[in-house]
């Protein structure tokens, strides 16, 4: 009778609306919906209230000037290398992220010991602030005490009177930005893959393997089929995180030499914080959003095509 009575009043209480599950949700939704409110939306809005002004810093008043500012930054050569770049770095960057992503989730799939270590110690690249990673970097591109160059000349790569300037020529500043950009996200691409292979049914590996499916028809027909939806996901991150990034860019190469390696994000910052002009700085990084919301979509309906949600 006790668990009769408990049931009717618990029922009694959900039509009185104190356990309503439309109040529940709401009341655990608020947290990130006023985080997105004040910390994405107002910003968001607010600069892109700013490009369309004629802000400038020590200044009080604005003036509206239309699409004028985004006019200027299209004539800008050093904006038309700074989209060049921002698509290069992510597109070659992801590209290597999910070759390198693949093959170190298959890695870690297997056991062996020491695992959980290996497993702690990549995510290490990752959980780094960028500020020291990209410090760290810099000494290692270092023209005179460059680790990179002692072991290139460690393995006779490079003669013993060979200084490459890593970070003072376009042509080898883009390829090291790339990389630390490489070493920066490809360990939180690994953990996502690692979490989709887990997921994976072994029964469908082993009636493979019994079928005479090798190694790279299980991964060409089984795995990466099935994992295309995960590495959708990580893609998108990873695209979002290098396209705003600009602490490797800004600390490695401050967007030199020439201006050569300047992205959206870095540009942006250059023009409308160290340079003052906060309404042209704001119209360089409003050009990021259409892009990104484009890439985002495309990629979110891949992942939903092949779920089937």
């Amino acid at each position: 009778m006790a668990k009769i009575a408990t049931a009717e009043s618990y029922k009694v209480i959900r039509r009185g609306g104190i356990t309503s599950d439309r109040w529940l949700g709401t009341f655990m939704l608020a947290p990130a919906i006023l985080y997105i409110v004040l910390l994405v939306a107002g910003p968001l809005l607010f600069a892109i209230y700013l490009s369309v002004s004629n802000a400038t810093t020590g200044e009080y008043t604005l003036e509206y000037v239309g699409l004028a500012n985004f006019v200027r930054a299209l004539q800008s050569s050093i904006f038309r290398t700074a989209l060049a770049n921002t698509f290069i770095f992510t597109i070659v960057s992801q590209i290597i992220v999910i070759i390198f992503g693949n093959m170190l989730a298959l890695a870690l799939q297997e056991r062996f010991r020491g695992r959980s270590i290996v497993r702690f110690l990549i995510l290490l690249p990752w959980a780094t602030p960028v500020s020291l990673a990209a410090i760290g970097w810099k000494w290692m591109y270092d023209s005179l005490y460059s680790v990179v160059n002692w072991m290139l000349k460690a393995v006779h790569i490079l003669g013993p009177t060979d200084f490459p300037q890593w970070l003072g020529f376009p042509s080898l500043a883009i390829p090291a930005v790339i990389s630390v950009h490489v070493w920066r996200t490809f360990p939180f691409s690994a953990v996502v893959i690692l979490a989709g292979l887990t997921s994976i049914p072994q029964e469908t590996l082993d009636a493979a393997s019994v079928d005479g499916a090798g190694f790279f028809h299980r991964l060409f027909y089984i795995l990466l089929p099935m994992l295309l939806p995960i590495i959708t996901v990580a893609v998108l991150f990873g695209t979002v995180f290098t396209f705003t990034d600009m602490g490797a860019v800004y600390i490695l190469t401050a967007g030199g030499p020439f201006n050569s390696t300047h992205v959206l994000s870095s540009w942006a910052f250059q023009v409308g914080i160290v340079a003052g002009d906060l309404a042209q700085g704001a119209a360089v990084a409003v050009f990021m959003l259409p892009v990104l919301l484009v890439a985002a979509i495309t990629m979110l309906r891949i992942a939903s095509r092949e779920t089937g949600v």
